[in-house]
């Protein structure tokens, strides 16, 4: 190393010093650059969770507020859902990287949230749902603190490891097409096409194009902010379009299809500057009556399957995130591992019962935070600003507003691109190593499951060690890893045994 980097390196402030913001080779700019990146990508959840929390009713017709489920209704418990979707994600990303110094964001999980919403609270009520989350981030808690999760994180093998940051490159590639309306699924079939009856049609679909053709171009020409800038630009020319056009959202009040060629997820338009938050929902948690309601062993077992299954979903996705994040930002040591891991995973696992407490579902690490990364950031600093611009947008919703997914997809599809650059580092013609990553990387988007994608890979992985004679190269926690994962897969036939 030379005698500049060295000096470099060198700490200039407590702050410096505590996020090793010089010793990553970063800078406080590229780290606010790198955490605004990372907000506007992620920002659609405080939209997006409330049309899936705040919308389903629980086994007694009541909504997340306890009151019914009517049309009158369903406003105030969207709003007071957005609220707080806002508030626990701000306060879990900025504990992200004052303790686990990490580039991470968290906010409600999308998959969990709707097995809450479309599973879980059909036999039971939100409190209790909320109840099951808390539990459930409570056992990882317990894992971190004796170390079960750490030494599951090092069991993991190469290969595996890059499938999975790979998988995720395509996952989120796919969320966002898929967001921007690029991707659709149709009434009949295929499953999936490309945009409208296979067209490009719509002023939001072109925003989405000049957004990644300007990404790729400015990161190309090696333009410093080239992500932030793309955002900024295609939100500018999105409520340029919004205010003289008139386009209008894609979906009515009820999530229901009423203007295909319009914006997916919200409409980029300032209304009033501020708004006084709805915080009813902090605390509404019953966090024994899913036991005590349960009707006799086997409806204790299903609770507990229940809680098993958010488990190993949550436990998983951190796990998946952690890996390609850092390895996109170069944060991983010789053996693939984050610094600071035990701080990264207690925080993820406390974001599951603070995501319960504050009823919005369990906060897991957010794989958009790739984009951040993509952007520069490289510590903790980065993930302090993402948490604060939470923390604004729930009284400043026009902060979300503005913003259209059409205008922050194109991050997410170019962050896709770059962390395909590991897919080389497996050898794919040792069936071994190459059959377990390809199912990884393949099941993660084609599900829509991180940990679907995991759980293929690590069975797999274990199965054909095993067949060629090489059980002992394989670790323990592997093992118990891979039959943990067979009973996941195996819950609905397991559940129709106990009925």
């Amino acid at each position: 190393m030379s005698s500049s980097a060295t000096q470099s390196a060198i700490p200039t402030s407590r702050l410096d010093r505590w996020f090793e913001i010089s010793a990553r080779g970063s800078t406080i700019g590229r780290e606010v650059r790198g955490g605004l990146v990372t907000f506007f990508t992620m920002a659609y959840i405080i939209a997006l969770n409330p049309l899936i929390i705040g919308t389903a009713a629980d086994v007694n017709g009541n909504l997340i507020t306890g009151l019914p489920k009517t049309a009158e209704n369903i406003g105030g418990s969207i709003a007071a859902v957005a609220a707080a979707t806002a508030l626990i994600a701000g306060i879990m990303t900025i504990a992200m990287g004052v303790v686990g110094r990490f580039p991470l964001g968290l906010a409600t999980g999308l998959g969990l949230n709707a097995l809450l919403a479309f599973g879980i609270v059909r036999t039971m009520t939100w409190p209790q749902a909320m109840g099951l989350v808390v539990w459930e981030g409570i056992l990882i808690a317990i894992l971190v603190l004796t170390g079960f999760r750490q030494a599951v994180f090092r069991a993991v093998p190469r290969p595996l490891r890059i499938g999975i940051a790979v998988g995720l490159g395509l996952f989120i590639a796919f969320v966002g097409l898929f967001d921007a309306g690029i991707v659709r699924k149709p009434q009949g079939t295929p499953p999936v096409e490309f945009g409208i009856n296979g067209s490009l049609l719509g002023w939001p679909m072109l925003v989405f194009v000049i957004g990644l053709v300007l990404v790729a171009v400015l990161y190309a020409r090696k333009v410093r902010g080239a992500l932030l800038i793309s955002i900024l630009v295609s939100t500018v020319l999105a409520i340029i379009l919004e205010a003289v056009v008139g386009i209008g959202s894609m979906t009515d009040a009820s999530g229901k299809v009423v203007n295909p060629t319009g914006w997916m997820l919200n409409v980029p338009a300032i209304t009033d500057l501020f708004t006084l938050p709805d915080l009813s929902l902090l605390g509404r948690v019953d966090l024994f009556g899913m036991f005590t309601a349960a009707n006799g062993f086997g409806g204790v077992l299903l609770v507990l399957l229940t809680i098993f299954s958010l488990l190993l979903a949550d436990f998983f996705d951190t796990m998946g995130t952690v890996v390609a994040v850092g390895a996109e930002g170069g944060l991983l040591d010789a053996e693939g591992n984050p610094p600071h891991i035990t701080g990264i995973l207690l925080v993820d696992s406390l974001g599951a019962v603070a995501g319960g407490l504050g009823s919005v579902s369990s906060n897991t690490t957010y794989i958009e935070s790739a984009a951040g990364v993509g952007e520069g950031a490289r510590t903790g600093l980065a993930s302090v600003v993402t948490g604060i611009a939470f923390l604004a947008s729930v009284f400043l919703a026009p902060i979300v507003d503005v913003v259209p997914s059409e205008a922050a997809t194109p991050v997410l599809v170019f962050v896709g691109f770059l962390m395909m650059a590991q897919v080389g580092g497996v050898e794919w013609d040792d069936v071994e190593q190459g059959l377990p990553a390809f199912l990884t990387l393949a099941l993660m988007p084609f599900t829509y499951s991180i940990s679907i994608g995991i759980g293929a890979g690590f069975i797999t992985f274990v199965l054909l060690k095993v067949a060629r004679g090489k059980a002992r190269q394989v670790h323990p926690l592997m093992y118990l890893v891979a039959a943990l994962f067979v009973i996941y897969f195996a819950q609905g036939l397991i559940g129709k045994l106990v009925d």
